[in-house]
């Protein structure tokens, strides 16, 4: 049984990291309101963008149908796999949730004989890829220097994915990310980002006449690029908001479970404690006696 002085060391470091769990959790309250609204107002209108961008191709496919950036990516061979995640640690299962998607997915395509790339957003996501699928990797994009996430990050990442899809390094683009629900949920979420595909639920589109000005192309060229830093943006803002709800639920619950080990290496220290006092009782007795 440990002694009296190792129970009082290890209850005094137990209170130490309860306070710094407690102290991360009040920092991710504080963080989550700001991350939610963010979150939550960008995401109409980031969806809103996706369906104006689906309907102007599907209205214009027949006379833009060689536009590099549509397709419905059906047949095609090369894909490329963004992966979200976090740039740090201490959020429950945030990272390995979205981490858990891109590796069924990579494990879906590799069974069809499709060419598989990565590319990471965040640090914690290519640590765990990374022991698995090193060989995948075309890129990482680091945001540990980043205290806002602003549009113009989000600008820079689609500019290095649309120069890759230019270039012809992949034929279809799909992200990874996380959701965001609630406090206590985050739902790992994907969708195609490259290429832009018909919406065909708009077939009243197809018997409206259009004219445009300029051209069909040139409006495409110029509003995709857009679209796709948009739904980035919104991606980074949905993750973030998830990380800091996630890590406030991890941190509440490494709160309460240090409470409980304090609760039980207390009791530990008091019994202890009371047997080393009954011994020093007994041992006086029996010296009392003897003389």
């Amino acid at each position: 049984m440990p002694s009296l002085k190792d129970l009082k060391i290890r209850i005094d470091s137990v209170k130490s990291t309860r306070k710094i769990t407690k102290a991360m959790q009040m920092v991710a309250a504080a963080k989550l309101r700001k991350a939610q609204e963010a979150a939550e107002r960008g995401r109409p209108y980031a969806e809103k963008m996706r369906d104006i961008v689906s309907n102007l191709a599907s209205s214009v496919k027949d006379i833009a149908g060689d536009n590099k950036f549509l397709g419905d990516g059906s047949d095609c061979k090369k894909f490329l796999l963004i992966v979200a995640t976090a740039e740090r640690g201490l959020c429950g299962g945030f990272n390995s949730s979205i981490v858990k998607l891109a590796k069924s997915r990579i494990a879906e395509l590799s069974s069809q004989n499709k060419e598989v790339k990565i590319l990471t957003i965040g640090k914690k996501g290519r640590e765990q890829l990374n022991r698995e699928f090193e060989s995948l990797f075309i890129g990482h994009v680091d945001l540990s220097n980043e205290k806002n996430i602003t549009i113009d990050t989000a600008r820079k990442i689609s500019k290095d994915i649309i120069s890759r899809f230019e270039d012809g390094e992949y034929e279809v683009a799909e992200i990874f990310y996380n959701k965001f629900a609630s406090v206590i949920s985050q739902i790992p979420s994907s969708y195609k980002l490259l290429p832009v595909s018909f919406n065909e639920k708009e077939s009243d589109a197809s018997n409206v006449s259009f004219n445009f000005e300029p051209d069909e192309d040139e409006i495409l060229n110029e509003i995709i690029p857009k679209s796709i830093a948009t739904s980035i943006f919104s991606v980074l803002q949905e993750n973030a908001a998830s990380e800091q709800g996630s890590r406030m639920a991890a941190m509440d619950n490494a709160t309460r479970n240090a409470g409980e080990m304090i609760d039980k290496l207390t009791i530990d220290f008091n019994r202890s404690r009371q047997a080393a006092i009954t011994n020093e009782l007994i041992e006086i007795i029996s010296g009392a006696e003897a003389l």
